[in-house]
């Protein structure tokens, strides 16, 4: 067990504190009652940049489960009933196959490492837990049981890993140390936690960057949703925005010390006009021909986005696939991989073809322009889906799905000093848990603070006590 830091009853409501750390990409100093606040030292940040083998880390994280049996770790000798219909099809790694559904990704594939072994199982086997288990390294805890989704962010969870990353890694061109896109999971208020600097100070929130279906090219920034009602569209002036902040300073006035009000005031705004922060966004200035290599979703648009936001500095870029609610119906989902019903055709015809574009391109890109061996980059998602097809949850006997599944998934690894072509761990002969090697989503975090030169993981409580950001796990060398 990792060591807790000392906790009050006197904390931030959660209302208060995500409508704080909206604001906290602006430089925000929170130092709530019973949270915590690790500021890290500038020469802790240098270090870690003199000793990093990535310079950015972009995480592609896969909202709602997606399926490792029929993408990364195909089972063609079991049952029907657990391989699907699905075939493997071989790869640029000798020796390593994955779903013929991502023809593109398969080209790619002496680049990144599979690693088929990760046990995320969470106390509810479901989205929350996932989301909070696989972005932070720490295990949910009861909480998550008691209060379902119900279970918001709170300003004392564990932080996110690209925040911790963000706030010990320099960032450059005045942007902030983590950006998150294109949309911040899950629609109000069901928020999931684990994606937030949480006890490590909001000052190290991600800058959250929109985008949508209906514009994939084009990207608002910085996108402030103040409780849910206040967008970047009503940002238009800086009257409304010092406004809209002094709003929310006087609501978080109530439960915590906010410190040079001013400056966060002056930050926003020149954030707002940056020209840096207008041109990283702005893809519509890339090329024709390389938007169509990443194809015209705004998942790729994302992709493409992150690949530029590492050519202007940024230390973290996490994009959250955007969910589709017009394949809810299809999928029995909220329209993301969460394919509780007609699974393969969701992913034969919606979810795959889009991934492969995207992501291959994204590597392609990154290698053409010399970025790839300091570009870290991270494909995981909250949990993998049911061995079996079928299942309690699956809705009409001819369009089978598959069910959450925490026990097993699998997570790749490109770039940054992994060394490619290669698959760590195995799973069972079903897929449905972990047979040799077996890690956790603790592991992963540690494999992308080693590789970022993130190697001091101390903060300190409010009354001054040392305790660890991340004690479970250790980086996966063999991978490197």
């Amino acid at each position: 067990m990792s060591s807790t830091p000392h906790r009050s009853n006197s904390h931030p409501d959660r209302r208060a504190f995500l409508v704080a750390s909206t604001v906290g990409f602006a430089g925000l100093q929170f130092g709530a009652p019973g949270s915590t606040v690790a500021k890290p030292a500038v020469a802790s940040a240098t270090a870690a940049a003199k000793s990093a083998r990535a310079k950015s880390t972009i995480l592609f994280f896969l909202c709602g489960g997606s399926s490792h049996i029929d993408m990364w770790d195909l089972k063609p000798e079991a049952p029907a009933e657990i391989r699907g219909v699905f075939n493997p099809i071989a790869t640029s790694a000798p020796g390593v196959q994955i779903s013929e559904h991502l023809p593109l990704t398969a080209q790619q594939a002496h680049h990144f490492s599979i690693v088929r072994s990760l046990n995320g199982r969470v106390n509810t086997n479901d989205h929350h837990a996932g989301y909070y288990y696989n972005l932070t390294g720490h295990a949910a805890d009861p909480s998550f049981v008691s209060l379902g989704n119900n279970r918001t962010p709170m300003p004392d969870d564990w932080p996110y890993m690209g925040c911790v990353v963000g706030s010990r890694t320099p960032s450059r061109g005045g942007l902030p140390g983590a950006v998150t896109l294109p949309y911040m999971p899950s629609r109000l208020p069901y928020t999931r936690p684990g994606q937030f600097a949480a006890r490590l100070g909001i000052e190290h929130d991600p800058l959250y960057v929109m985008g949508s279906h209906d514009k994939p090219l084009h990207f608002e920034a910085p996108a402030l949703t103040l409780s849910g009602d206040v967008t970047a569209a009503r940002l238009s002036s800086r009257d409304q925005l010092l406004a809209t902040m002094n709003d929310a300073r006087r609501r978080v006035d109530a439960v915590a010390d906010v410190q040079k009000w001013s400056d966060l005031q002056a930050r926003a705004m020149g954030l707002l006009g940056s020209a840096e922060t207008t041109a990283a966004f702005n893809v519509s200035e890339e090329p024709e021909s390389v938007r169509a290599k990443y194809g015209s979703s705004v998942n790729g648009m994302s992709l493409l986005v992150a690949r530029r936001l590492v050519e202007a500095g940024v230390p973290f870029i996490t994009v959250f696939w955007l969910v589709d609610e017009k394949l809810g119906s299809k999928c029995a989902s909220a329209g993301s991989w969460d394919t509780h019903s007609n699974n393969f055709n969701c992913l034969k015809d919606d979810l795959l073809p889009v991934f492969d574009r995207g992501y291959s391109a994204l590597l392609a890109d990154l290698q053409e322009r010399g970025l790839l061996d300091e570009t870290l980059v991270v494909i995981t998602s909250e949990m993998g889906r049911t061995p079996k097809v079928g299942g309690t949850r699956t809705v009409g006997s001819k369009t089978p799905g598959r069910d959450h599944w925490t026990h097993c998934q699998s997570v790749v690894l490109a770039g940054g000093g992994i060394r490619g072509g290669q698959v760590y761990g195995s799973s069972d002969k079903e897929a449905g848990y972990p047979k040799d090697k077996p890690v956790t989503p603790a592991h992963i975090a540690q494999t992308v603070y080693k590789q970022m030169g993130v190697h001091d993981l101390e903060a300190k409580d409010p009354d001054g006590r040392v305790f660890n950001l991340l004690a479970e796990g250790e980086p996966l060398t063999a991978l490197l």
